[in-house]
């Protein structure tokens, strides 16, 4: 049975060059941090996903291409704007500043260059809902949001909102207690408050932003992450419950990187730059964040600061030369291919293979935690997702789906081409 809210607008907006033209039921969108594909087409083949197996029959289901490095700032950024990395200027969770030659992580909006979706459906007179796992992700998406009758918050720090800075108050009697970031309900709590909010007529334009511990931590066969995805399966057919628009998608895939022994495959490569160059080499990870149980801090992209009077090509030569080393872009080339933006990255942009990981050196990146080996994400290998809707394609948009989709088309496709 629907319980659909009366709606307070369905009009129009426009925003970084697409009119977006919602349908008059609640629109949710959904970013499941870290859901390659395999991760929905094992759980559905399990039977643990008949909702979503349902949608992928009667809506559509595909893969689309992620922004690169497929990371989760730079995804969602993406997705939030619907613009690639070059118009949104996160390129990474972190980079060097040149003015200060300090690290800094983009978790801010003054670093965001474009407006939001949620922003601009917001000043339309949708009631918007941005809900995130990680509370890194809340203060840089919400710009533009609260002043305008929105609600931001994230599920990490869910008990400590006021109306003033997250446009709510009374997170913990709707949903409940905050949930621990490094568990499955830290995502899970993200859709459950997004269901909630629905029902209660209180939102009707929703972005849900998962977090990826649980696939960091778990393979797409194993029990833990079948029981996830039962979750996710759950808490989806609520919203459709409640009449709900849903487009799925995801910020970027997942892959183990380890050797055949199951220790962390790992290209130290700021270590070998020197020790081959003779020193003043400076590699940035930008998957680093404060989350470092997922990862340790190691991905499949880095940026590599090449000390002045090297050889760059030579430097780039040797570095492709490396076995596990896929891609290496000098700044102009990452620029154009990779749609990034030169004062972003080094002078190196450095992809690696499917079972490898770069790093800067081994005392930069702590593994102890990482138990069972690593799984992580950044490079091309973990750049096809997952697209998913509830509403069959327009003719236009199965046109669209057929070419080359991104998943920033998400909030395109899920409010202009379904037949809703």
């Amino acid at each position: 049975m629907s319980l659909t809210t009366t709606l307070r607008t369905t009009t129009p907006f426009a925003v970084n060059g697409v009119t977006y033209r919602p349908p008059a039921r609640p629109v949710v969108v959904i970013c499941i941090d870290g859901c390659a594909d395999e991760y929905l087409s094992v759980s559905i083949v399990k039977g643990r996903m008949p909702h979503v197996a349902r949608l992928a029959g009667q809506g559509y289901r595909g893969l689309v291409r992620s922004a690169l490095p497929s990371f989760t700032n730079v995804n969602n950024a993406a997705i939030v704007t619907g613009t690639p990395p070059r118009v949104t200027g996160i390129c990474g969770n972190y980079f060097l500043d040149p003015a200060t030659g300090k690290e800094v992580m983009t978790n801010s909006s003054k670093f965001l260059r474009a407006r939001t979706i949620l922003a601009s459906a917001a000043e339309a007179g949708r009631k918007v809902a941005f809900i995130t796992a990680k509370d890194k992700l809340r203060e840089l998406f919400s710009v533009g949001l609260i002043e305008h009758g929105g609600i931001a918050f994230s599920a990490e720090k869910s008990d400590q909102v006021t109306l003033a800075e997250h446009g709510i108050n009374d997170t913990v009697k709707l949903v409940g207690q905050a949930p621990p970031i490094y568990s499955a309900d830290a995502s899970l709590y993200v859709l459950r408050a997004g269901a909630a909010l629905v029902a209660a007529g209180r939102s009707d334009f929703l972005y849900l932003s998962l977090t990826d511990y649980m696939q960091h931590k778990f393979a797409p066969e194993a029990a833990a992450s079948l029981d996830f995805y039962e979750g996710i399966n759950r808490e989806v057919g609520r919203l459709l419950e409640l009449g709900a628009v849903v487009g799925i998608t995801a910020d970027h895939g997942m892959n183990a990187k380890n050797t055949p022994d199951g220790k962390p495959n790992v290209i130290y490569l700021e270590s070998e730059l020197n020790v081959q160059f003779g020193g003043g080499f400076r590699v940035i990870c930008p998957i680093t964040d404060p989350y470092v149980v997922h990862h340790g801090a190691l991905g499949s992209a880095v940026t590599v600061y090449v000390p002045k009077g090297a050889d760059l090509d030579a430097v780039a030569r040797w570095t492709l030369d490396r076995e596990g080393v896929t891609e290496v872009h000098t700044r102009e080339t990452a620029a154009r291919k990779l749609e990034l933006i030169p004062d972003m990255i080094g002078d190196l942009y450095v992809l690696s293979g499917r079972d490898v990981a770069l790093g800067k050196t081994p005392g930069d990146h702590d593994l102890s935690q990482l138990e069972g080996g690593l799984r992580s994400h950044g490079g091309r290998y973990e750049e096809m997702v997952p697209m998913v809707l509830s509403e069959p394609l327009t003719d236009a948009y199965a046109a669209k789906a057929a070419g080359d989709p991104r998943n920033f088309h998400i909030f395109d496709f899920t409010c202009n081409g379904v037949r809703a």
